[in-house]
Protein backbone atom coordinates (compact mmCIF):
# COMPACT_ATOMS: atom_id res chain seq x y z
CA UNK A 1 0.00 0.00 0.00
CA UNK A 2 2.36 2.66 0.90
CA UNK A 3 4.60 1.96 -2.37
CA UNK A 4 1.21 2.60 -4.17
CA UNK A 5 0.02 6.05 -2.10
CA UNK A 6 4.13 7.00 -3.09
CA UNK A 7 3.22 6.26 -6.58
CA UNK A 8 0.14 8.54 -6.91
CA UNK A 9 2.04 11.01 -4.43
CA UNK A 10 4.91 11.78 -7.34
CA UNK A 11 2.36 11.41 -10.04
CA UNK A 12 0.27 14.00 -8.27
CA UNK A 13 3.21 16.49 -7.35
CA UNK A 14 4.42 15.77 -11.44
CA UNK A 15 1.31 17.25 -12.91
CA UNK A 16 0.87 20.00 -10.52
CA UNK A 17 4.28 21.21 -11.27
CA UNK A 18 3.27 20.84 -14.63
CA UNK A 19 0.45 22.78 -14.67
CA UNK A 20 2.25 25.16 -12.69
CA UNK A 21 4.77 25.62 -14.96
CA UNK A 22 1.79 26.17 -17.58
CA UNK A 23 0.33 28.90 -15.77
CA UNK A 24 3.08 30.45 -14.33
CA UNK A 25 4.01 31.68 -18.36
CA UNK A 26 0.76 32.91 -18.05
CA UNK A 27 -1.17 34.54 -15.51
CA UNK A 28 1.42 34.61 -12.54
CA UNK A 29 2.74 32.63 -9.51
CA UNK A 30 -0.17 33.01 -7.54
CA UNK A 31 -2.39 31.53 -10.01
CA UNK A 32 0.32 29.13 -10.65
CA UNK A 33 -0.14 27.61 -7.10
CA UNK A 34 -3.88 27.38 -6.86
CA UNK A 35 -3.68 25.57 -10.11
CA UNK A 36 -0.71 23.28 -8.77
CA UNK A 37 -2.72 22.71 -5.63
CA UNK A 38 -6.26 21.80 -7.44
CA UNK A 39 -4.41 19.74 -9.84
CA UNK A 40 -2.31 17.73 -7.70
CA UNK A 41 -5.39 17.23 -5.09
CA UNK A 42 -7.20 15.76 -8.03
CA UNK A 43 -4.57 13.68 -8.93
CA UNK A 44 -3.77 12.38 -5.64
CA UNK A 45 -7.63 11.40 -5.09
CA UNK A 46 -8.08 9.53 -8.37
CA UNK A 47 -5.27 7.88 -7.67
CA UNK A 48 -6.18 6.89 -4.43
CA UNK A 49 -9.23 5.88 -5.53
CA UNK A 50 -7.82 3.39 -8.02
CA UNK A 51 -5.28 2.05 -6.30
CA UNK A 52 -8.17 1.38 -3.69
CA UNK A 53 -10.41 -0.32 -6.43
CA UNK A 54 -7.98 -2.53 -7.10
CA UNK A 55 -6.80 -3.89 -3.37
CA UNK A 56 -10.50 -4.80 -2.23
CA UNK A 57 -9.48 -8.07 -1.62
CA UNK A 58 -6.40 -7.18 0.33
CA UNK A 59 -6.75 -4.13 1.86
CA UNK A 60 -9.73 -3.01 4.83
CA UNK A 61 -8.68 0.61 3.56
CA UNK A 62 -9.12 0.15 0.57
CA UNK A 63 -12.56 -1.19 1.19
CA UNK A 64 -13.47 1.79 3.64
CA UNK A 65 -12.54 4.13 1.25
CA UNK A 66 -14.74 2.45 -1.77
CA UNK A 67 -17.37 0.84 -0.33
CA UNK A 68 -17.55 3.44 2.58
CA UNK A 69 -19.90 3.90 5.56
CA UNK A 70 -21.58 0.08 6.54
CA UNK A 71 -24.62 -0.55 4.92
CA UNK A 72 -27.33 -3.49 4.90
CA UNK A 73 -26.44 -4.55 1.33
CA UNK A 74 -23.21 -5.30 2.45
CA UNK A 75 -23.72 -9.04 2.49
CA UNK A 76 -23.87 -9.08 -0.82
CA UNK A 77 -20.54 -8.10 -1.03
CA UNK A 78 -18.61 -9.90 1.15
CA UNK A 79 -18.66 -14.01 0.94
CA UNK A 80 -21.00 -15.93 2.62
CA UNK A 81 -20.85 -18.85 4.88
CA UNK A 82 -23.84 -21.00 5.48
CA UNK A 83 -25.85 -21.92 8.47
CA UNK A 84 -28.14 -24.55 7.46
CA UNK A 85 -31.56 -25.23 9.41
CA UNK A 86 -32.36 -28.38 10.62
CA UNK A 87 -35.13 -30.59 9.62
CA UNK A 88 -37.42 -29.82 12.50
CA UNK A 89 -39.04 -26.65 12.10
CA UNK A 90 -40.46 -24.58 15.28
CA UNK A 91 -44.02 -23.75 14.19
CA UNK A 92 -45.61 -20.32 14.60
CA UNK A 93 -49.28 -20.01 13.97
CA UNK A 94 -51.58 -16.59 13.06
CA UNK A 95 -52.27 -14.80 15.89
CA UNK A 96 -54.65 -11.74 16.71
CA UNK A 97 -54.88 -8.54 18.70
CA UNK A 98 -58.18 -6.46 19.73
CA UNK A 99 -58.51 -3.97 17.32
CA UNK A 100 -56.12 -1.10 17.84
CA UNK A 101 -53.91 -2.10 20.04
CA UNK A 102 -50.91 -1.65 17.67
CA UNK A 103 -52.54 0.98 14.99
CA UNK A 104 -50.25 3.55 17.13
CA UNK A 105 -46.98 3.34 19.10
CA UNK A 106 -45.44 6.09 21.15
CA UNK A 107 -42.23 7.60 19.86
CA UNK A 108 -39.72 9.67 21.86
CA UNK A 109 -39.96 13.15 21.05
CA UNK A 110 -42.88 13.15 18.82
CA UNK A 111 -45.34 10.88 21.30
CA UNK A 112 -48.04 9.08 19.61
CA UNK A 113 -47.82 7.65 15.77
CA UNK A 114 -49.31 5.48 12.94
CA UNK A 115 -47.15 2.53 13.14
CA UNK A 116 -47.81 1.27 9.27
CA UNK A 117 -46.69 5.53 8.42
CA UNK A 118 -43.31 5.18 11.13
CA UNK A 119 -42.52 2.01 9.72
CA UNK A 120 -42.08 3.59 6.44
CA UNK A 121 -40.76 6.35 6.91
CA UNK A 122 -38.33 4.87 9.13
CA UNK A 123 -36.79 2.59 6.14
CA UNK A 124 -37.84 -0.48 8.18
CA UNK A 125 -37.20 -3.66 6.00
CA UNK A 126 -39.09 -5.75 8.79
CA UNK A 127 -40.81 -6.35 11.56
CA UNK A 128 -42.37 -9.36 13.36
CA UNK A 129 -43.96 -9.18 17.04
CA UNK A 130 -44.50 -12.11 18.28
CA UNK A 131 -46.27 -13.49 21.67
CA UNK A 132 -45.50 -17.05 22.30
CA UNK A 133 -45.93 -18.88 18.82
CA UNK A 134 -48.60 -16.48 18.35
CA UNK A 135 -47.40 -13.90 14.73
CA UNK A 136 -49.38 -11.00 16.43
CA UNK A 137 -48.07 -8.39 13.48
CA UNK A 138 -45.31 -9.22 10.34
CA UNK A 139 -45.01 -6.38 8.01
CA UNK A 140 -42.00 -6.18 5.07
CA UNK A 141 -41.00 -2.90 3.67
CA UNK A 142 -38.34 -1.41 0.99
CA UNK A 143 -38.95 -4.46 -1.34
CA UNK A 144 -38.17 -7.19 1.04
CA UNK A 145 -40.51 -10.21 1.74
CA UNK A 146 -41.20 -13.29 4.64
CA UNK A 147 -38.39 -15.01 2.15
CA UNK A 148 -36.11 -12.21 2.46
CA UNK A 149 -32.46 -12.56 4.74
CA UNK A 150 -32.36 -9.57 6.73
CA UNK A 151 -28.48 -8.87 7.87
CA UNK A 152 -28.18 -7.82 11.34
CA UNK A 153 -25.08 -5.97 11.93
CA UNK A 154 -24.08 -6.67 15.87
CA UNK A 155 -27.05 -8.77 16.28
CA UNK A 156 -24.52 -11.57 15.64
CA UNK A 157 -22.66 -10.59 18.77
CA UNK A 158 -25.35 -12.20 21.29
CA UNK A 159 -25.51 -15.63 18.56
CA UNK A 160 -21.81 -15.65 18.78
CA UNK A 161 -22.22 -15.38 23.22
CA UNK A 162 -24.88 -18.14 22.45
CA UNK A 163 -22.36 -20.70 20.95
CA UNK A 164 -20.20 -19.63 23.51
CA UNK A 165 -22.28 -21.04 26.18
CA UNK A 166 -23.18 -24.70 23.87
CA UNK A 167 -19.46 -24.60 24.15
CA UNK A 168 -19.13 -24.23 28.03
CA UNK A 169 -22.04 -26.71 28.18
CA UNK A 170 -20.73 -29.10 25.53
CA UNK A 171 -16.94 -29.13 27.98
CA UNK A 172 -15.22 -27.61 24.49
CA UNK A 173 -14.46 -24.81 26.92
CA UNK A 174 -13.55 -24.81 30.30
CA UNK A 175 -15.45 -21.28 31.44
CA UNK A 176 -15.71 -17.72 31.15
CA UNK A 177 -12.53 -17.46 33.82
CA UNK A 178 -10.81 -19.22 31.48
CA UNK A 179 -7.94 -17.10 29.65
CA UNK A 180 -8.27 -15.95 25.97
CA UNK A 181 -4.43 -17.10 25.88
CA UNK A 182 -5.34 -20.58 27.01
CA UNK A 183 -6.76 -20.96 23.47
CA UNK A 184 -4.73 -17.92 21.91
CA UNK A 185 -1.09 -18.28 23.05
CA UNK A 186 0.31 -16.05 20.85
CA UNK A 187 -1.35 -13.11 22.15
CA UNK A 188 1.56 -13.60 24.95
CA UNK A 189 4.33 -13.10 22.49
CA UNK A 190 2.98 -9.36 21.80
CA UNK A 191 2.01 -8.50 25.62
CA UNK A 192 1.96 -10.85 28.76
CA UNK A 193 -0.68 -8.63 29.94
CA UNK A 194 -3.09 -10.62 27.79
CA UNK A 195 -3.22 -13.33 30.58
CA UNK A 196 -5.16 -11.68 32.75
CA UNK A 197 -7.82 -11.53 29.90
CA UNK A 198 -10.45 -14.15 30.31
CA UNK A 199 -13.41 -14.85 28.24
CA UNK A 200 -15.45 -13.01 30.73
CA UNK A 201 -13.86 -9.73 29.79
CA UNK A 202 -13.96 -10.52 26.54
CA UNK A 203 -18.12 -11.33 26.26
CA UNK A 204 -19.02 -8.16 28.73
CA UNK A 205 -16.85 -5.00 26.66
CA UNK A 206 -14.70 -4.83 29.71
CA UNK A 207 -10.95 -6.34 28.51
CA UNK A 208 -9.40 -3.27 28.39
CA UNK A 209 -8.22 -3.56 25.25
CA UNK A 210 -7.65 -0.59 22.90
CA UNK A 211 -10.35 0.87 20.88
CA UNK A 212 -10.87 4.09 18.96
CA UNK A 213 -13.89 4.68 17.04
CA UNK A 214 -13.41 7.88 14.73
CA UNK A 215 -14.82 6.55 11.17
CA UNK A 216 -11.93 7.14 9.76
CA UNK A 217 -10.76 4.11 6.81
CA UNK A 218 -7.84 3.17 9.21
CA UNK A 219 -9.38 3.34 12.66
CA UNK A 220 -10.33 0.17 14.98
CA UNK A 221 -14.29 0.94 13.78
CA UNK A 222 -13.18 0.17 10.14
CA UNK A 223 -10.63 -2.04 9.97
CA UNK A 224 -12.30 -4.64 12.73
CA UNK A 225 -15.43 -4.52 9.90
CA UNK A 226 -13.72 -4.25 6.96
CA UNK A 227 -10.21 -6.11 7.26
CA UNK A 228 -10.00 -9.33 4.77
CA UNK A 229 -8.18 -11.33 7.32
CA UNK A 230 -9.46 -10.68 10.55
CA UNK A 231 -7.75 -13.78 12.45
CA UNK A 232 -4.81 -11.18 11.68
CA UNK A 233 -6.29 -7.97 12.91
CA UNK A 234 -7.42 -9.97 15.78
CA UNK A 235 -3.74 -10.91 16.93
CA UNK A 236 -2.47 -7.07 16.43
CA UNK A 237 -5.09 -6.07 19.57
CA UNK A 238 -3.26 -3.86 22.34
CA UNK A 239 -3.73 -3.85 25.47
CA UNK A 240 -4.62 -0.31 27.38
CA UNK A 241 -5.50 -0.76 30.94
CA UNK A 242 -6.54 -3.91 33.76
CA UNK A 243 -9.13 -5.72 32.92
CA UNK A 244 -12.63 -5.17 34.49
CA UNK A 245 -12.35 -2.41 35.25
CA UNK A 246 -14.43 -0.06 32.43
CA UNK A 247 -16.94 -0.60 29.99
CA UNK A 248 -15.98 -0.13 26.45
CA UNK A 249 -17.67 -1.04 23.23
CA UNK A 250 -14.62 -2.91 21.33
CA UNK A 251 -15.20 -5.25 18.09
CA UNK A 252 -11.37 -6.86 18.78
CA UNK A 253 -13.29 -9.05 21.55
CA UNK A 254 -15.91 -10.93 19.43
CA UNK A 255 -12.99 -11.15 16.75
CA UNK A 256 -10.92 -12.80 19.33
CA UNK A 257 -13.70 -15.14 20.84
CA UNK A 258 -14.53 -16.50 17.28
CA UNK A 259 -10.96 -17.63 17.35
CA UNK A 260 -11.12 -19.03 20.75
CA UNK A 261 -14.56 -20.86 19.44
CA UNK A 262 -12.93 -22.30 16.24
CA UNK A 263 -10.29 -23.45 18.02
CA UNK A 264 -11.89 -25.03 21.07
CA UNK A 265 -14.69 -26.91 18.89
CA UNK A 266 -12.24 -27.97 16.07
CA UNK A 267 -15.10 -26.89 13.48
CA UNK A 268 -15.54 -23.69 11.31
CA UNK A 269 -17.62 -21.46 13.78
CA UNK A 270 -20.42 -21.62 11.22
CA UNK A 271 -20.64 -25.53 11.28
CA UNK A 272 -21.01 -25.07 14.68
CA UNK A 273 -23.73 -22.72 14.81
CA UNK A 274 -25.71 -24.66 12.65
CA UNK A 275 -25.01 -27.84 14.20
CA UNK A 276 -25.84 -26.33 17.90
CA UNK A 277 -28.08 -23.96 17.79
CA UNK A 278 -29.68 -22.85 14.15
CA UNK A 279 -30.92 -26.37 13.72
CA UNK A 280 -31.93 -27.19 17.54
CA UNK A 281 -33.90 -24.06 17.93
CA UNK A 282 -36.10 -24.73 14.85
CA UNK A 283 -35.47 -21.75 12.26
CA UNK A 284 -37.51 -22.62 9.16
CA UNK A 285 -34.81 -21.39 6.86
CA UNK A 286 -31.13 -21.28 5.94
CA UNK A 287 -29.06 -18.66 7.43
CA UNK A 288 -25.86 -17.25 6.24
CA UNK A 289 -22.69 -15.24 8.16
CA UNK A 290 -20.13 -13.23 5.90
CA UNK A 291 -16.93 -13.75 5.96
CA UNK A 292 -13.69 -11.41 6.01
CA UNK A 293 -12.70 -12.96 2.25
CA UNK A 294 -12.80 -15.62 0.55
CA UNK A 295 -8.95 -16.75 1.15
CA UNK A 296 -9.45 -16.21 5.02
CA UNK A 297 -13.09 -17.79 5.67
CA UNK A 298 -13.79 -16.22 8.69
CA UNK A 299 -16.71 -15.17 9.85
CA UNK A 300 -17.43 -11.64 10.86
CA UNK A 301 -17.85 -12.09 13.93
CA UNK A 302 -18.90 -8.56 15.34
CA UNK A 303 -21.41 -8.56 12.76
CA UNK A 304 -22.93 -9.79 9.16
CA UNK A 305 -25.07 -12.65 10.71
CA UNK A 306 -28.24 -12.79 7.48
CA UNK A 307 -31.55 -14.65 8.55
CA UNK A 308 -35.15 -14.44 7.81
CA UNK A 309 -37.03 -11.75 10.14
CA UNK A 310 -39.02 -14.80 11.13
CA UNK A 311 -36.16 -16.83 12.82
CA UNK A 312 -34.73 -13.98 14.15
CA UNK A 313 -37.89 -13.66 16.08
CA UNK A 314 -37.37 -17.53 16.93
CA UNK A 315 -34.26 -16.90 18.53
CA UNK A 316 -35.39 -14.05 20.60
CA UNK A 317 -38.39 -16.64 21.63
CA UNK A 318 -35.51 -19.21 22.66
CA UNK A 319 -34.13 -17.02 25.14
CA UNK A 320 -37.94 -15.74 26.36
CA UNK A 321 -38.33 -19.42 26.87
CA UNK A 322 -34.95 -20.01 29.47
CA UNK A 323 -32.91 -21.62 26.09
CA UNK A 324 -36.08 -23.90 25.48
CA UNK A 325 -37.45 -24.39 21.57
CA UNK A 326 -40.73 -26.48 21.68
CA UNK A 327 -39.93 -29.18 23.91
CA UNK A 328 -36.15 -28.81 23.25
CA UNK A 329 -33.91 -27.51 26.20
CA UNK A 330 -30.95 -25.71 23.30
CA UNK A 331 -29.39 -23.09 25.61
CA UNK A 332 -28.74 -24.24 29.23
CA UNK A 333 -31.07 -22.14 31.29
CA UNK A 334 -28.19 -20.77 33.48
CA UNK A 335 -26.55 -19.44 30.03
CA UNK A 336 -29.81 -17.34 29.02
CA UNK A 337 -30.34 -16.13 32.66
CA UNK A 338 -26.91 -15.22 32.88
CA UNK A 339 -26.53 -13.48 29.50
CA UNK A 340 -29.24 -11.54 30.20
CA UNK A 341 -28.99 -10.37 33.58
CA UNK A 342 -28.72 -6.72 35.28
CA UNK A 343 -25.86 -7.69 37.25
CA UNK A 344 -22.74 -5.92 38.13
CA UNK A 345 -21.52 -8.38 40.16
CA UNK A 346 -18.47 -9.81 37.39
CA UNK A 347 -18.56 -6.47 35.05
CA UNK A 348 -18.77 -2.99 35.24
CA UNK A 349 -22.37 -2.11 33.21
CA UNK A 350 -25.76 -3.08 34.41
CA UNK A 351 -27.06 -2.00 30.72
CA UNK A 352 -24.91 -4.90 29.21
CA UNK A 353 -24.27 -8.10 30.21
CA UNK A 354 -22.85 -11.46 27.64
CA UNK A 355 -23.86 -9.21 24.26
CA UNK A 356 -26.93 -8.76 24.51
CA UNK A 357 -28.15 -5.20 26.05
CA UNK A 358 -30.14 -4.85 29.28
CA UNK A 359 -33.47 -2.95 29.20
CA UNK A 360 -33.00 -0.94 32.68
CA UNK A 361 -36.47 0.36 32.11
CA UNK A 362 -38.01 -3.12 32.50
CA UNK A 363 -36.94 -5.34 35.08
CA UNK A 364 -36.04 -8.85 33.01
CA UNK A 365 -35.95 -7.31 29.54
CA UNK A 366 -32.99 -7.14 26.90
CA UNK A 367 -32.17 -7.23 23.47
CA UNK A 368 -29.88 -8.08 20.72
CA UNK A 369 -28.40 -4.68 18.82
CA UNK A 370 -27.25 -4.20 15.35
CA UNK A 371 -26.15 -1.29 13.65
CA UNK A 372 -28.47 1.01 11.60
CA UNK A 373 -31.52 -0.10 14.25
CA UNK A 374 -31.72 -4.01 13.85
CA UNK A 375 -33.16 -5.25 17.20
CA UNK A 376 -34.64 -8.53 18.55
CA UNK A 377 -36.34 -7.17 21.63
CA UNK A 378 -37.38 -9.77 24.21
CA UNK A 379 -39.46 -9.76 27.00
CA UNK A 380 -39.63 -12.83 28.77
CA UNK A 381 -42.73 -12.22 31.43
CA UNK A 382 -45.28 -12.12 28.75
CA UNK A 383 -43.61 -14.12 25.83
CA UNK A 384 -43.07 -11.38 23.90
CA UNK A 385 -40.74 -10.97 21.03
CA UNK A 386 -40.19 -7.72 18.57
CA UNK A 387 -37.83 -7.96 15.96
CA UNK A 388 -37.08 -4.41 13.49
CA UNK A 389 -34.42 -4.62 10.83
CA UNK A 390 -33.63 -1.66 8.27
CA UNK A 391 -32.00 0.18 6.00
CA UNK A 392 -30.90 2.78 8.51
CA UNK A 393 -32.31 3.15 11.86
CA UNK A 394 -33.64 7.19 11.39
CA UNK A 395 -34.88 6.71 15.37
CA UNK A 396 -32.45 7.93 17.92
CA UNK A 397 -34.42 5.60 20.36
CA UNK A 398 -35.76 2.20 19.10
CA UNK A 399 -35.27 0.44 22.38
CA UNK A 400 -37.87 3.06 23.45
CA UNK A 401 -40.70 2.57 20.68
CA UNK A 402 -40.13 -1.60 20.88
CA UNK A 403 -40.51 -1.30 24.73
CA UNK A 404 -44.00 0.48 24.03
CA UNK A 405 -44.72 -2.16 21.65
CA UNK A 406 -43.94 -4.75 24.25
CA UNK A 407 -46.25 -3.07 26.82
CA UNK A 408 -49.09 -2.82 24.53
CA UNK A 409 -48.95 -6.13 23.50
CA UNK A 410 -47.88 -7.82 26.82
Amino acid sequence: MVVWLLLVAVVAVALGWGAARLVRRRRGRVAAGLVAVLVGTLALGGGSQLWARASLDSSGIARALVWMDADVDDRLRFPALPVPAGDDVLPLREGSLPDGVLDRVTVPGSGEEDLDALLQRTETTAFVVLRGDEVLLESYGEGQSRESLQTSFSVAKSVLSTLVGLAIERGYIGSLEDPVTTYVPELLDRDPRFAEVTLRHLVTMSSGLSYEEQGLPWSDDALTYYAPDLRALALTAEVEEPPGRTWLYNNYNPLLVGMVLERAVGEPVEEFAAEALWGPMGAEADASWSADSTASGFPKMESGFNARALDYARFGLLFAREGRAGDRQVVPADWVAEATARDTSGDPAEHYQYWWWVDTEREGRFSARGNKGQFVYVDPATDVVVVRTGREAVLEDWTAVLRDVADRVG
